[in-house]
């Protein structure tokens, strides 16, 4: 068992935040968590990297159960967290190789000597993620997309157990986007790689690993089960409280909103 949530319900600041969450993911299962601006997607990031502690229920992630172990600053070095909020974080000044390397510590900005095994590692996953041409500039001067390529890097170099991509995709164009959804695929593919938390609200990010998936509505699980069943026009309906159309093209699904006609039929537009 990867991660184990128990009925938990967290309570911030007089609300509740989530509710009554149960959520289990097995080794070899690729995770997405679907929810909408709001819906307690952050809440539950938090909860696994123990940043925050359930008012009720029970966590356990990686075989550590919380409030039975000190658990933060191992739990964490086993877990690989890419989010644009880590961005802002970095030293001006610290270049993308720098970087990298710095996930060898689960440090910001490289404060030890990195040994020439760690050197050689990050070179392997700059060259994996197609980051090596921009080794030396500096990690400011870089593109979202570019900066997201590199956090990537960055995360597998400490061989996490569990890599959770916060809504990598943001802020980035069409080209880009795909560009590191191809990347990140690569990854999932690969033997050796971690489990994989894929957190967005796009539904056309859905890549063909990620087979299970996880709808949160309101601090609340809605469904969860696999990628395929969810994904369906029916039950995002549901999900929205609004009529969509849901087409599946190549292994990725593309969402469409519904209107009624004049004769009361939906059609997609």
């Amino acid at each position: 068992m990867v991660l184990k949530l128990e009925n938990v319900s967290l309570l911030r600041e007089g609300n509740w935040i989530l509710q009554d969450v149960t959520w289990k993911i097995n080794r070899g299962e690729n995770w997405v968590l679907f929810g909408l601006n709001g819906s307690g997607k952050t809440a539950i990031l938090n909860l696994i990297n123990a940043y925050y502690f359930p008012t009720k229920g029970k966590v356990t992630v990686l075989g550590m159960e919380f409030g039975k172990t000190y658990l933060s600053e191992k739990l964490r070095k086993q877990i690989g967290f890419v989010s644009s909020s880590l961005q802002e974080k970095f030293h001006p000044g610290d270049n993308v190789f720098e970087v990298v390397l710095s996930g060898a510590f689960a440090s910001i900005g490289l404060y030890e000597t990195p040994t020439d095994e760690m050197r050689k590692k990050a070179v392997e996953l700059l060259e994996t993620l197609g980051c090596i041409r921009y080794a030396n500039r500096n990690y400011e001067k870089l593109s979202q997309g570019e900066k997201q390529r590199v956090l990537i890097a960055r995360a597998l170099m400490a061989e996490p157990s569990l890599l959770i991509l916060d809504e990598p995709t943001n802020g980035l164009d069409f080209i880009a986007r795909e560009q590191l959804l191809e990347s990140i695929e690569k990854i999932a593919e690969n033997p050796g790689a971690p489990i994989l938390i894929y957190v967005t609200h796009h539904i056309e990010e859905i890549l063909p690993v990620f087979t299970k998936t996880l709808l949160l509505k309101e601090g609340q699980v809605f469904a969860d089960g696999k990628t395929c069943e969810l994904i369906s026009s029916q039950k995002l309906t549901a999900f929205f409280n609004l009529p969509v159309h849901v087409e599946w093209k190549n292994n990725r699904p593309m969402l469409s909103r519904l209107k009624v006609d004049e004769k009361d039929k939906l059609k997609a537009y």
